[in-house]
């Protein structure tokens, strides 16, 4: 079992796949290197001696600057190296993008819509327009879970604090996200649920969804009936007796939109979990399925292994602009765009945000980008796509789930419970958090470090898993009844 590796022959630090104890002899590309100190799982020694303001490569990419002379066989964290961020970045397209070779897509059992997209869940949503309304949407949904039954598969609110009290970009947002969650094909029936004052007005809703169903979408106003319970109840029933006539059958994976996200990531994440969930990507795109790239934060420093990658000079532009954009959003409010990467993953192994970037791309594998996404935008580009959001968990999980991702894949390093309103299904980047936290993570892709699987195996492994959660196998999220929903805010609340 490797204890270490070097991810490219340009890095000069390699990564400990497990503790490497002081004193060790490391042996890289004919060069034997001892640890002068206890090296944690998940962290880098380096190879070579790197003088202060050198440069620190993993990945095969510029991860940082040593801030003081780093001699071969140390420790590289926070107390020896620093980021090389500041602000926006001119980029120039050099496409090195290749086509994916075609393979024959496999098949789940799923549900298919009037409108020909693919629900791996037949549940009915009750979506708050506004937050005062909250509580009501969750005792109806208490009050009739009897509905819960045939072919429907539950019953959900997804509460937030909105709806009112907002203007301009953050009102657009809101009502941009709910009536993109009313239109998901997980929702086989939809109560809308309003207060009746709220700015967010039925009007502004019905707008915002567009075209739809009035056997699947139905709205309630609680200001208009004198006991909403029972007017709720009613329309409740109405909405089960549309969705459960739904049942699954079998269904092409280039039907499947899945949303890649990561979190609590540590030093593994980038080498396990995220090319793991790279490799399946890419196999799912293959089949003329597609995924979806978010966290646009975790970009900044791994543009490099991004950027080449759009189809056309167009796609490109739209990258740029979403890149710069979000620069522009942290520099707009007095922050730094490297204020990243979090405490736990410092502990984890990761330094700089670059260091967390070059991992966190991964999980894009190696598809051509075929489009990019505005936040919430619904999909319609198959291949991979990449969506304007930040990295939180929950912000960027809800607009996957709005743009249409029937379930998505979460890498972690440290561990989390959150589930979005679509299956969330958590992947282990260390076998140490997947057996201590079994009752959360789904797959254990530090595997991979063990040298139990290569990423391949563990990619089409974790292909087998997901076509068997979108055949209806609960998550470890689901089982729990963990499903929220938070909205991305920039400006005032009145």
């Amino acid at each position: 079992m490797a204890e270490y590796i070097r991810i490219t022959d340009h890095d000069n630090v390699v990564v400990a796949l497990h503790p490497i104890a002081k004193g060790t002899a490391v042996e890289v590309a004919g060069k034997t290197v001892t640890a002068l100190e206890d090296i944690p799982q998940g962290h880098k020694m380096a190879l070579e001696k790197i003088k202060e303001g050198g440069q620190v490569l993993k990945y095969g990419n510029a991860i940082g600057h040593a801030t003081k002379d780093i001699p071969a066989g140390a420790w590289v964290h926070t107390h020896n190296m620093a980021t090389n961020l500041s602000g926006e970045v001119a980029y120039t397209y050099h496409p090195f993008w290749k086509e994916l070779e075609k393979k024959t897509p496999r098949t789940f059992q799923g549900y298919l819509r009037e409108d020909g997209r693919a629900g791996v869940r037949n549940e009915i949503w009750i979506i708050p327009t506004v937050g005062c309304v909250n509580d009501v949407a969750k005792k109806l949904v208490e009050q009739n879970q009897d509905l819960v039954q045939g072919t429907i598969e539950g019953l959900y609110t997804f509460p937030h604090p909105f709806g009112c009290s907002q203007t301009g970009a953050d009102h657009a947002q809101t009502r941009k996200l709910l009536a993109a969650l009313a239109r998901h094909p997980n929702a086989g029936a939809v109560l809308v649920l309003s207060l009746g004052c709220e700015n967010l007005t039925h009007e502004q809703f019905l707008k915002e969804l567009g075209p739809y169903n009035p056997e699947r979408v139905k709205f309630l106003t609680c200001q208009d009936v004198e006991d909403e319970f029972e007017a709720g109840r009613k329309i409740l029933k109405e909405l089960a007796a549309y969705a459960g006539k739904f049942s699954r059958t079998e269904l092409s994976a280039d039907k499947l939109v899945v949303g890649l996200k990561c979190g609590g990531s540590d030093g593994l994440s980038g080498l396990t979990a995220n090319p793991t969930v790279g490799r399946f990507s890419d196999l799912l795109v293959s089949m003329g399925g597609t995924t979806i790239l978010t966290e646009v934060p975790e970009m900044f420093g791994a543009e490099s292994m991004l950027m080449g990658r759009c189809r056309s000079e167009e796609v490109f532009d739209k990258a740029c602009h979403m890149l710069n954009g979000f620069k522009d959003y942290f520099l707009s409010h007095g922050e730094v765009v490297y204020d990243n990467p979090s405490p736990g993953n410092k502990a984890g192994g990761i330094t700089t945000l670059e260091d967390k970037s070059c991992g966190c791309v991964q999980k894009g594998g190696t598809a051509p980008i075929s489009d990019v996404l505005g936040y919430a935008d619904p999909v319609h580009t198959h291949g991979l796509n990449m969506m304007y959001g930040p990295g939180n968990d929950l912000v960027s999980a809800t607009a996957l789930t709005a743009a249409g991702c029937d379930l998505i894949l979460f890498t972690t390093g440290r561990g989390t419970p959150f589930g979005a309103p679509a299956p969330t299904l958590k992947i282990s980047s260390n076998t140490q958090i997947y057996e201590k936290k079994k009752n959360w993570i789904d797959f254990n892709a530090g595997q991979v470090a063990d040298g139990t699987l290569t990423l391949e195996e563990a990619g089409e492994k974790l292909m087998d898993l997901v076509l068997e959660i979108a055949g209806g196998k609960k998550t470890r999220s689901e089982v729990n009844g963990f499903r929220e929903i938070s909205i991305f805010k920039d400006g005032v609340v009145l």
